[in-house]
């Protein structure tokens, strides 16, 4: 039995098509993520030779040391204006070990089969190869949600999409097999004059909700999460809002990645590791 999708394939492609034209006046949380990954990269001391931007929109991935970059994008007009290939991020057109470093920025969080695309991430690199992601993760858009339990009452509609927890990001990294797996998370917030600065950014970011069986939002439903906006502003009339974005590193296993050691193979005792005496004195 194949699990329906919990995301919109065409509609993803369509949004993302969409907002080409207008993309670099809402790609700050994009470069956001990109700065993060580039100061992860500061601390691996090696270079890369070729290099998977998966998820690329419109670019802005550097890589010193003038490697290869192959770019891929759910949406045909980002493929098409960075000269990669289109393909949904679970369905990686690549063959095993082709890359030395894959790097994901902004769009995991919409992948059907996160579990999946994390698998074929960790294929396609070869052994010893890095994998570096970031996404919006649980706990973004509280205040957007709050306002709109606020402004539909009892009938609460499902607008927004599930999202991943750091704890639970490390778990998919190591289900997908990476070795050294780490999953951290760091805060952005935004403050916006009015509800409908927010609506344009998640739409100009192709970040609006593509979940299958979306109800429209009624003109008097709108209204009414946007009072509630308002009346969550600071003195100075704006609205924070919060995005949490998850970092995900792994590394692709090889032989020579250190190693955990074998349980029960430890030769010290807590005792001298804590250079505690040997009994217990009563205090």
């Amino acid at each position: 039995m194949i699990a329906p999708d919990i995301f919109d394939r065409a509609l993803r492609r369509a949004r993302r098509d969409r907002a080409l034209a207008n993309y670099g006046e809402h790609d700050f949380l994009r470069d956001f993520m990109l700065e993060g990954i580039a100061d992860r990269l500061t601390m691996v001391r090696r270079e890369f030779a070729d290099v998977l931007d998966l998820g690329c929109f419109a670019g802005g991935l550097a890589i010193p040391g003038g490697a290869r970059i192959a770019r891929v994008d759910a949406g045909f007009g980002f493929a098409r204006a960075m000269s990669g290939v289109q393909g949904d991020e679970d369905c990686l057109p690549f063959a095993d070990a082709s890359f030395d470093l894959v790097v994901s920025a902004g769009v995991l969080d919409s992948v059907n089969d996160l579990p999946g695309a994390l698998t074929l991430a960790r294929r396609v690199l070869r052994p010893d190869g890095l994998f570096l992601a970031a996404f919006v993760g649980a706990g973004s858009l509280a205040t957007l949600r709050a306002c709109l339990r606020e402004a539909e009452g009892d009938r609460p509609v499902a607008r927004l999409h599930p999202q991943v927890d750091v704890r639970a990001a490390g778990d998919l990294l190591m289900r997908a097999g990476f070795a050294l797996p780490v999953a951290d998370g760091e805060t952005l917030t935004v403050r916006y004059r009015d509800l409908f600065g927010l609506l344009g950014d998640l739409r100009g970011m192709a970040g609006a909700n593509i979940m299958p069986g979306r109800t429209p939002l009624r003109r008097d439903t709108l209204a009414r999460t946007a009072e509630a906006f308002a009346a969550r502003a600071d003195p100075d009339g704006r609205t924070p809002e919060r995005f949490e974005i998850v970092f995900m590193t792994g590394w692709a296993p090889d032989a020579s990645q250190p190693q955990p050691a074998r349980r029960g193979s430890g030769r010290t005792s807590l005792a001298d590791a804590l250079r505690l005496p040997s009994t217990a004195t009563e205090l």
